[in-house]
């Protein structure tokens, strides 16, 4: 009996098709067929020989993100039990609806984006749906985007108060513009967290996604563009946008005290610096009466590296929208990155070729080589109890983040939408890439806890409280106390925050219910 087994850690890679299983299945076949000993062995050596050279030929064409030999497999057919299994070439899915129960728009041109209307049939069908308010508010945010994005009149008048350093209220278009830090899976659940802040405070996202992400993810809105033009006026200054910059509002609040009243005009920009290493008066932007003066600026400049969300759920402003916009409060990263990261059609090709090809008929996989070879030395040496074959398998060896690299970022965008196909997912400690394909596939993974020093947990592998990512540095505004007594006072204001199960630091949403 022939299985496939992928299992996901956390990393950035890929399983890669081995030839070992190959020959596994074919000297099963032939001695199942009742061939004789010579005429077998001849015929296993033919058989090696052939995929040798198959091998050394995609060594040669390694610049696509799958071997050669996996396309050898989309035509291989086996046997299992006698009888005759053939590759998939087409997931079966029963009443799939392509707009996600209104997540999505309808109307995009589907072959500038087929993984837009298409990706559903590839998984299992979600259970959970978006509230008819969060639909509808996603259409009236499209037309909001439709009016206000790049080179409209609205955005011009809007820049132009960039140029005279002047507020002067001719426009009624604001905007949140995103900018990178840290690697592929970071910026994704950042600019998720940055698109509900925007749409919370009717603002338009405009993502700086720079060279190394060009042709990743397809346009999310329709009839216009979420990238910010080249010629933004602030560009230049992004590189070196840190904590403490003279036009942050950490620093503003830190020039006059705290008490941002004190301002006589609200400048027409300011940065928002929500990454890791955010200081104190940075932290002080998740303070709800601050978010008034926000308001009033025009354009809004914001660099994180994390998953933010979960503490907007903390200001009392934005309780009451955020109750109706989302009622399963588990399923708010599940919906915005649906609804907002879709393969372009280079990744999805990379997508589609690796799963007809290999899985088919498996459906849990691996990122890291490390793991990738453990696993594959354990089930090539030990047998399994019921004489199962294991094969396993690793499409790319995208082992680090690479900055700068847009291929690299494909590759890797590729492999996450693969891991979310999983029916199971085990991810590592502190995963993003994790955490974003468990929320594209609507999963609650096993989290495979790393040991440090000399520490041990009585649960190694525990399930996940909800299919949410970690916020694994919230503000810390209970300095006095012990982390666990911090979080606790922190959870005590909503009864959907927890603690982290992977970042005892961190907190995450989980399902509504009283502690």
């Amino acid at each position: 009996m022939i299985a496939q087994l992928i299992v996901f850690t956390g990393g950035d890679i890929l399983l890669a098709p081995e030839i070992r299983k190959v020959e596994i299945m074919a000297i099963s076949q032939m001695e199942g067929s009742g061939l004789g000993s010579a005429r077998f062995t001849k015929m296993a050596v033919s058989f090696l020989i052939a995929f040798f050279l198959l091998y050394m030929l995609s060594l040669v064409y390694r610049s696509s993100t799958f071997d050669l030999i996996g396309g050898v497999f989309q035509s291989y057919r086996h046997r299992r039990n006698g009888r005759e299994m053939i590759p998939e070439h087409q997931p079966a899915r029963v009443a799939v609806d392509k707009l996600l129960g209104g997540l999505l728009a309808a109307g995009f041109d589907e072959e500038s984006c087929v993984s837009r209307y298409r990706s559903s049939l590839y998984r299992r069908i979600s259970p959970h749906k978006p509230s008819s308010y969060l639909a509808s508010k996603l259409r009236k945010y499209e037309d909001l985007h439709k009016r206000c994005g790049p080179h409209t009149e609205s955005y011009n008048r809007t820049l132009e108060e960039l140029s005279s350093g002047h507020v002067n209220g001719t426009t009624d278009c604001s905007y949140v513009v995103w900018t990178p830090d840290n690697g592929l899976g970071n910026r994704i659940i950042s600019m998720a967290s940055s698109f509900l802040y925007a749409f919370l405070t009717n603002r338009v996202l405009l993502v700086d996604l720079g060279t190394d992400m060009a042709g990743v993810f397809c346009e999310p809105f329709p009839n216009t563009s979420w990238l910010l033009p080249m010629d933004f006026p602030l560009s230049n200054q992004f590189y070196g946008l840190r904590s403490g910059n003279d036009h942050s509002y950490g620093h503003l609040l830190w020039k006059n005290n705290m008490n941002v009243s004190t301002v006589s005009q609200p400048p027409p920009f300011l940065y928002l610096y929500l990454s890791y290493n955010y200081d104190d008066y940075d932290k002080l932007f998740y303070k709800d009466q601050n978010q008034g003066f926000l308001q009033n600026v025009p354009w809004l400049i914001l660099k994180s590296d994390q998953y933010f969300a979960p503490y907007l759920f903390l200001i009392p402003s934005f309780q009451e929208e955020l109750g109706r916009l989302f009622p399963d409060t588990e399923t708010v990263f599940h919906h915005l990155v649906r609804y907002l990261f879709h393969p372009s059609n280079q990744a999805w090709g990379l997508i589609t070729r690796f799963y007809h090809s290999l899985l088919g008929h498996c459906r849990s996989e691996n990122w890291s080589s490390e793991y990738y070879e453990s696993i594959k030395k354990m089930y090539w040496m030990k047998p399994t109890v019921n004489g199962d074959v294991i094969g396993v398998y690793q499409p790319s060896h995208e082992e680090f983040q690479q900055f700068g690299n847009n291929i690299h970022n494909i590759k890797a965008w590729a492999e996450i939408n693969i891991l979310s196909l999983s029916d199971v997912l085990v991810t590592s400690s502190w995963s993003t890439f994790g955490y974003v394909a468990q929320g594209l596939g609507g999963l609650k993974p096993w989290i495979l806890y790393v040991p440090t020093g000399d520490r041990t947990t009585d649960q190694p592998c525990p399930r996940a409280m909800s299919m949410e990512p970690c916020f694994h540095f919230p503000p810390n505004y209970y300095k006095n106390t012990g982390s666990r007594r911090r979080l606790a006072a922190t959870a005590s204001l909503a009864p959907h925050i927890r603690q982290c199960e992977d970042a005892t630091s961190g907190i995450k949403l989980v399902n509504d219910k009283p502690l």
